[in-house]
C-alpha cells in the first residue's frame, strides 16, 4: 500500500473515531455539567494534568522508538523487530514501575495543588484511579509503536472509537442512575483494563512473533543511536511537560481549581473540533517516516512545504474560527456564567495557532530522527513558561497564564526550524521565516475582518446571530487565504490532487 493510501486510511478512519467521540463527548459532558459541578470538572482535567507530568517518566522512549522501527518495519527484517520490541517490553514494564512510585509519592502533596475542591469528596481516591489507568497503559501501548510503523494507525482508531462509546454510554447511565463521580471514573477504568487486555490479545495475535522466545539480545551498536535520541528525548520530554502539562496545574494552584473546571469546557471543546485537524497531520507521521527513510531530500523538502502550506491553512482558519465562536457557543450550551474573557481566548487561540503551525516541523524531526540537536531548547521552553506563567497569573489573573504559554513557544517557533533546515533539508532558514510571516498576516487580516464583522452582527447572542457568524467565519478567512495564495506553487499542488480525485469518481 502507497504511503498516500496509507495516510487517506489512517485520515478516514481517524476521522470517524473523531466524529463517534465528538458527539458522546459532547454529550456526556453536557449531563456531567447538568447531574454534577463544575468543580468536578477541574478535579478531572487537573489530574488528567498530574498524570501528564508523571509521564515524563516515558522519557521520549515511544519516539525513539518510533523512529527506530520504521526501517526494520519496511525492509521486513522480523529478527530485528523482535529484538527491539523485546527490549521496548523491558523498558516499558520498568516505566510503569516508575510511574507508580512517583504517583504514590505525590499522594501527601495533592491538597496543595487542588485549591478550593469545596465538597467534592475523596480526592486520593480519584487520584489514585487515575494513576491505576495510566499504569497500566503503558503494559500494552509500546506494541501500537509497531503499527504505527506499518502506517496503519487505523487499527488503533478503530478500536479507541469501539471503547470510547461504550464508556460514555456507561458513563452517562452511572451518572443518572447514581450521580457519583466515583462510579463514574470506575466505569472509565473497568471498561479501560477490558480494552488494553483485549488489545494485548489482539496484537500477539496479528504479531505472532512478538511472543517467541527466541529472541536475540539487541546490541551495543544497534543500542547506541537509540541511546543517544533517549537522551535527547528526556529533555525534552521535560521540556514538553513544562508546557503542556502545567497550564492546570498552575490555575489550580494559584487560582482554583473551579477555573480549571471552566477552562476544560473550552478545552474540550478545541481539542474535539481541532482533532480532525491534527488526525491529519498525525496519520502522516509513519508516512513521513518512510519519506525520510528512502526518499532524496529535494523529494522530502518538496514534501514537507506542502504538508507545512496545509498546517498553516487549516490552523489558521480553525484558530479564527475558534475565537470569534467559542465564547458565544459556551454561552448558549451552558451558560454566560461559563465564559471567560476575549482577551484570554484571544491568548489560547495564538497559542493555538503557533502549536499547530509547529507541528509540521516537529513530526518531520521524529519522523527524520533529529531529536539531540535540540534537546535543550525544549528544557528552556519550560522554564520560560512556568516562570512567566508563575509571575503573570499573580499579576494579572487568568490570562498571565498563556502569555507564558505564548512566550515559551516564541522560542521553539524560531530554533526549531532552524535546526531541521540545516540538519534534514540543509536549506536556508529564511525562506521558512518568510513564508511563517506571510501566513502569520494572512490570518491576522482574517481575524480582524471578522472580528469587527462579529461586533457589528453578535451584540446578543442567540442562535439566529450564532449560525449568522458561523456562515461568516466559514466564507471570509477561506475566501480570503484563497485571494491571498492562489497562485502558491503549494496552492497549485494541493488543488491538482484533489481535482484529480474528483475527476475520476
Amino acid at each position: 500500500m502507497s504511503r498516500l493510501k496509507c495516510t487517506a486510511k489512517n485520515i478516514f478512519f481517524g476521522y470517524v473515531s473523531s466524529i463517534i467521540s465528538l458527539l458522546l463527548g459532547f454529550i456526556s459532558r453536557t449531563i456531567f455539567i447538568k447531574i454534577l459541578s463544575t468543580t468536578y470538572l477541574g478535579v478531572n482535567g487537573l489530574f488528567i494534568n498530574v498524570l501528564g507530568v508523571l509521564s515524563f517518566a516515558e522519557l521520549g522512549i515511544g519516539t525513539a522508538m518510533n523512529y527506530s522501527l520504521y526501517k526494520p518495519v519496511a525492509e521486513k527484517d522480523i529478527e530485528k523487530l523482535k529484538s527491539l520490541m523485546d527490549f521496548y517490553k523491558i523498558a516499558y514494564r520498568v516505566i510503569a514501575l516508575v510511574v507508580t512510585i512517583i504517583g504514590l509519592t505525590l499522594l501527601p502533596f495533592l491538597k496543595y495543588i487542588v485549591k478550593d475542591p469545596g465538597n467534592v469528596g475523596n480526592i486520593s481516591v480519584y487520584y489514585l484511579i487515575f494513576l491505576f489507568n495510566t499504569v497500566t497503559s503503558y503494559f500494552v501501548s509500546y506494541k501500537f509503536s509497531l503499527v504505527n510503523a506499518e502506517q496503519k494507525n487505523y487499527i488503533f482508531s478503530n478500536i479507541n472509537t469501539i471503547t470510547s462509546f461504550v464508556t460514555v454510554i456507561m458513563q452517562i447511565i452511572t451518572l443518572i442512575l447514581f450521580k457519583n463521580f466515583l462510579y463514574y471514573l470506575l466505569v472509565a477504568a473497568v471498561i479501560g483494563l477490558i480494552q488494553k487486555i483485549f488489545i494485548n490479545r489482539y496484537l500477539n495475535k496479528k504479531y505472532p512473533y512478538l511472543l517467541d522466545k527466541n529472541t536475540k539480545k539487541i546490541t551495543k551498536e544497534e543500542l547506541k543511536p537509540i541511546k543517544t535520541n533517549v537522551i535527547a528525548l528526556i529533555w525534552h520530554k521535560i521540556g514538553e511537560i513544562s508546557i503542556y502539562q502545567t497550564d492546570n496545574i498552575v490555575i489550580s494552584t494559584f487560582i482554583n481549581v473551579t477555573t480549571v473546571g471552566i477552562i476544560s469546557n473550552y478545552n474540550l471543546l478545541i481539542t474535539s473540533v481541532s482533532t480532525f485537524i491534527t488526525i491529519i497531520f498525525n496519520s502522516a507521521i509513519a508516512s513521513l517516516g518512510n519519506l525520510m527513510a528512502t526518499e532524496d531530500v529535494s523529494k522530502q523538502y518538496n514534501t514537507f512545504k506542502v504538508y507545512r502550506f496545509a498546517a498553516f491553512w487549516l490552523y489558521g482558519f480553525s484558530s479564527i474560527a475558534f475565537y470569534i465562536l467559542l465564547s458565544p457557543f459556551i454561552t448558549l450550551w451552558i451558560g454566560s456564567e461559563m465564559i471567560i474573557s476575549d482577551f484570554t481566548v484571544l491568548l489560547i487561540m495564538i497559542n493555538y495557532y503557533m502549536v499547530g503551525h509547529r507541528i509540521c516541523i516537529n513530526n518531520i524531526k521524529s519522523a527524520g530522527g533529529i531529536f539531540d540537536q535540540d534537546k535543550y531548547v525544549a528544557l528552556l521552553q519550560g522554564v520560560v513558561n512556568l516562570v512567566v506563567s508563575i509571575i503573570m497569573v499573580k499579576l494579572i489573573g487568568l490570562p498571565g497564564v498563556y502569555i507564558g504559554t505564548i512566550m515559551s513557544g516564541i522560542l521553539a517557533t524560531v530554533i526549531k526550524p532552524i535546526i531541521v533546515y540545516k540538519y534534514a533539508f540543509q536549506k536556508d532558514v529564511r525562506y521558512y521565516f518568510i513564508d511563517g510571516l506571510k501566513f502569520a498576516s494572512a490570518v491576522t487580516f482574517s481575524l480582524v475582518i471578522c472580528w469587527i464583522i462579529k461586533y457589528n452582527i453578535i451584540k446578543n447572542v442567540t442562535m439566529f446571530n450564532f449560525i449568522v457568524m458561523m456562515v461568516v467565519v466559514t466564507l471570509v478567512p477561506n475566501f480570503l487565504f484563497l485571494l491571498f495564495f492562489r497562485k502558491n506553487d503549494e496552492f497549485i499542488y494541493i488543488k491538482n490532487i484533489i481535482l484529480s480525485k474528483i475527476s475520476r469518481r
